[in-house]
């Protein structure tokens, strides 16, 4: 694997296990600082943004990393880019803004939401605007493929976020103190990303205008139907828990959701390497090396598969034992539904470095028709099996939703032109899986005590498993040395703007 695509990837999880552990320790802070209404208003509050967020970035963060990382014969063409999408993101973020802000003033916000609402919309309206500067200097920053500086810095903003934001929540101001915590955070690292960013760019061609011989219709086509396809792959992440909560009330969706949290985990891994592959491989794309693109998506599938088939045997080893213990004991009826959930989250997170290597070539329709044809699979079978099977019905039908993705999108990848499971080994992954399998569950029934199982399974099952997948060729030695030979990864310095 290139050492660009590498060193993106482990800033990348880093990042992401940072965000966990930093989530991990922070969660029970700003629940306590809140209380139970608050933090539900605050809840509500960031629901909102993410849902608002779809639409007013419209793809923009996509776009902009996959675009500055292609390599076209075209003079300026990563400046043009950045200024496009920045003065695009500009306009669609004050735009939806004075919205968010005429909707409160007018009492809209007041009426439906209740009248404490009406002050966060205020918020709400900057944040989108701080938001979407932040997302064009962090596209800009990966998209150059300094995804170190990214990705640390979106960590300092998560802190600063809470830095700034309890202690004016302690201090009485609640859910706005929150989110004016969020809002300076933002505008702060905004700020520090735009610094980096103007490194590479000519800081004179900010204000200017585009060439007319730009191409903005391919890059707003691009955008237009990357909403589409985050709304679609959106509905996957949330059918089902809307569905359950109408057709069977808030207890079992609870324990639905908390199922469906750890499922969800196994995506960890998958996830960082999907960041980091759209951009990666646009340049890849931009040069026409399909046979590179089928070997890394081959390789990516390969690893995600190992990955996410190692966190499902621990998950389903110790379901029993950790859920109730994370949870509380009124959650074990969470353990049946995260069984079942468990064969398509595999098939879900092994789809997600494929979909990231399409986005890159830019056939975003292929990608939607697939992605299509599994949320309304899920939906169907969510709308059928639920009012019968409750949870249970639910976990299957969004198992086999899930589970759909990797066959739709293996399709369409070859439809666009790379094999991602050329080099699956899939023989050699179950030699490693099953005998990990067995002592992995053979070890958590042998021991009596569960806090000594979650202590001692976890290590001793990573050890196999990754002893057999060297062992049976599922990860062969010259993989091993190449990853081990890029650490400690070196920065890469600046360059002078183009």
């Amino acid at each position: 694997m290139d050492r660009s695509i590498l060193r993106g990837f482990l800033s990348i999880f880093g990042g992401r296990v940072g965000k966990l552990l930093l989530g991990l320790v922070s969660t029970p802070i700003v629940v306590r600082v809140l209380g139970d209404a608050h933090y539900g208003n605050y809840a509500t509050m960031l629901s909102l943004l993410s849902i608002i967020w779809i639409i007013v970035n419209a793809g923009i963060f996509d776009g902009i990393r996959k675009y500055i990382a292609e390599d076209r014969d075209v003079r300026n063409w990563k400046t043009d880019v950045f200024v496009f999408y920045l003065q695009v993101g500009l306009v669609l973020a004050v735009t939806a803004a004075l919205l968010v802000a005429a909707a409160s003033y007018a009492g809209v916000v007041e009426a439906v939401f209740g009248p404490e609402f009406a002050s966060y919309f205020y918020f709400l309206a900057g944040i989108l605007v701080a938001r979407q500067l932040w997302a064009v200097a962090r596209g800009a920053l990966m998209g150059f493929g300094f995804e170190e500086f990214s990705e640390s810095i979106r960590l300092i903003r998560l802190t600063l976020v809470l830095c700034i934001g309890v202690p004016l929540a302690y201090l009485g101001f609640a859910v706005d103190g929150m989110l004016a915590g969020r809002l300076a955070a933002t505008i702060l690292i905004a700020i520090g990303g735009y610094l980096l960013v103007l490194r590479k760019i000519d800081p004179g061609s900010v204000t200017a205008s585009v060439p007319s011989e730009f191409p903005r219709r391919e890059l707003l086509s691009f955008n237009t139907l990357s909403v589409v396809l985050i709304l679609l792959l959106s509905s996957l992440y949330h059918a089902d828990v809307v569905l359950l909560q109408l057709l069977a009330g808030s207890a079992e969706t609870g324990h639905y959701k908390a199922a469906l949290v750890l499922a969800e985990f196994m995506w960890f891994g998958p996830g960082a390497l999907q960041m980091v592959l759209l951009h990666s491989t646009s340049e890849l794309w931009s040069n026409d090396r399909r046979e590179r693109i089928t070997e890394l998506a081959s390789r990516a599938t390969r690893y995600s598969l190992l990955i996410t088939l190692l966190l499902a045997i621990g998950l389903a080893a110790l379901a029993d034992a950790f859920v109730p213990l994370y949870y509380g004991e009124s959650f074990a009826p969470a353990v049946t539904p995260l069984l079942l959930l468990l064969p398509g989250s595999i098939g879900f997170a092994v789809t997600r470095p494929i979909l990231a290597i399409g986005q890159g070539e830019g056939s975003l329709r292929v990608l939607i028709y697939a992605t299509g044809a599994a949320a309304l699979l899920n939906l169907v079978l969510n709308v059928t099996l639920i009012p019968i099977y409750g949870t249970v019905g639910a976990a299957v039908a969004t198992s086999i939703g899930y589970g759909s993705m990797v066959v739709l999108h293996v399709r369409s990848a070859r439809t666009i032109g790379f094999d991602p499971v050329a080099d699956l080994r899939l023989g050699r992954v179950a030699l490693a899986a099953v005998p990990a399998a067995l002592a992995i569950f053979g070890l958590s029934e042998a021991i009596g005590s569960d806090l000594l199982a979650l202590a001692v399974v976890p290590p001793v099952g990573f050890l196999a498993f990754a002893g057999l997948s060297y062992a049976t060729g599922a990860i062969d030695r010259e993989e091993v040395d190449e990853l081990v030979g890029y650490l400690p990864l070196r920065r890469v310095p600046f360059v002078s703007p183009e």
